[in-house]
């Protein structure tokens, strides 16, 4: 595997290109539960298996014209900032909001609103991912995926899904108008005024008003102001709102940059290529005709599977670079994955820890969402070639608010282990 690393590192993804400055603003788009059309997301070297036909839909990040547009009543998709919880009250809590190796709350990922038509229990169903920052609790994570727990094995890569009926508590059972009027029917719960993401289930012992999440962030609001507005509101005779600072108002270095998903299909990019010789285009592209020496490389090359599966997984993301999410809930399609190592077999992948059903591929993360996070090449600097989430195939509804399901984490070749 080693000998193989500097070829692949060679293949790498290139910086994208500076950003388009027309942007077009789109409606929130819920992504489609099951349908059939495209080139499917699998590498195509997979068990020899070819390619099933599905529509895969690809997520591309992009700044909201207006911030109102990622709020919970509008049902976003949406990376980075805080979550926009569906069930706003019942949140996920204690040991399920927390990685399970440095016991630190998790940060906010991404979330996807991808609600199932056939599924009166999903008319509303949002995905949401949470990861610990940490790099080494990353690679502790992707040994303990190979250990096939059934239970609840400790995770630094979090995945709920939220899914609500077309009447409910929390929203008006007709489509919002998207006119500045919409209003969820009820407030959430009260979330830490330091991470905005988790539930603030602690109570400041001095003001009585600030709420956490962990004691590890009551002590950062403290050491940040809070200890000055503590004092202030004790002091006063009734609370000011302008002295506590307002839920959502996170500070930078707390969560990653907020950005919305636009969705588009696959199928409406440009190709140069969609065969299986896609993966010789890579070498062939700037060389023309292969001398000797080179078609002893490419066959080689053709002979390795991390780097065949590397070229297609390549020449793949490089229809559309900018993509950081992929989405096909088919059940007959695989995810586009980056290597062979590293990838699971079926036995690894668990039964829904609810229902007891299969679980499907539902969606996938690209490294490229470390560009726009703005993840710097430090040592403890979070890096992965894709991850995958599995989900629940009946989508089952056990009348609990956040079940938690199945995300499996592929790393590069330097940083892939497996017991």
């Amino acid at each position: 595997m080693e000998p193989n690393a500097d070829k692949l590192r060679g293949l790498c993804i290139t910086s994208l290109d500076d950003e388009d400055d027309d942007e077009t603003e789109l409606p929130n788009q819920p992504l489609p539960a099951s349908t059939v059309t495209v080139a499917a997301a699998a590498s195509g070297y997979d068990d020899g298996d070819e390619d099933e036909e599905a529509e895969v839909m690809l997520g591309f990040l992009e700044k909201p014209k207006h911030p109102g547009l990622l709020l919970r009543h509008l049902f976003p998709s949406k990376a980075g900032g805080i979550p926009a919880w569906l069930d706003p009250v019942n949140l996920p809590t204690g040991n399920s909001s927390c990685c399970g190796f440095c016991g630190e709350p998790l940060h906010f990922v991404l979330q996807i609103y991808a609600p199932i038509e056939s599924n009166a229990a999903a008319f509303h169903r949002t995905l949401f991912m949470f990861m610990c920052p940490s790099m080494a609790c990353l690679h502790r994570d992707q040994h303990k995926q190979w250990t096939r727990n059934q239970g609840n094995p400790r995770r630094s890569v979090r995945v709920f899904r939220c899914q609500l009926p077309r009447t409910n508590v929390f929203y008006s059972s007709e489509p919002p108008s998207r006119n500045n009027s919409d209003k969820p029917l009820c407030a959430g719960a009260a979330l830490c005024h330091w991470c905005g993401t988790w539930k603030g289930d602690k109570i400041c012992g001095g003001c009585k008003k600030s709420r956490y999440c962990s004691e590890k962030h009551q002590a950062l609001h403290w050491r940040s102001g809070h200890k000055n507005d503590c004092l202030q509101i004790i002091n006063s005779s009734e609370a000011s709102s302008s002295v506590l600072p307002a839920v959502g108002k996170v500070p930078a270095r707390t969560s990653w940059p907020e950005y919305q998903i636009a969705i588009d299909d696959e199928v409406d990019l440009d190709s140069d290529g969609c065969d299986e010789d896609s993966s010789k285009s890579l070498v062939m592209q700037k060389h023309g005709k292969p001398d000797d020496t080179m078609q002893s490389w490419m066959d080689q090359f053709e002979a390795d599977a991390d780097n065949q599966c590397w070229a297609y997984f390549q020449e793949r993301v490089s229809r559309a670079p900018e993509q950081v999410l992929r989405y096909c809930r088919d059940p007959n399609v695989k995810p586009l994955w980056a290597l062979s190592a590293g990838r699971p077999s079926n036995p690894d992948i668990p039964s829904c820890s609810y229902c007891k059903g299969p679980l499907c591929y539902e969606f996938q993360i690209m490294p490229q969402l470390l560009y726009y996070f703005g993840v710097r090449n430090e040592p403890d600097s979070l890096d992965w070639a894709t991850i995958v989430v599995y989900t629940c195939q009946g989508s089952c509804d056990q009348n609990i608010s956040y079940k938690e399901e199945f995300a499996w984490v592929q790393l590069y070749p330097t940083s892939i282990s497996r017991p």
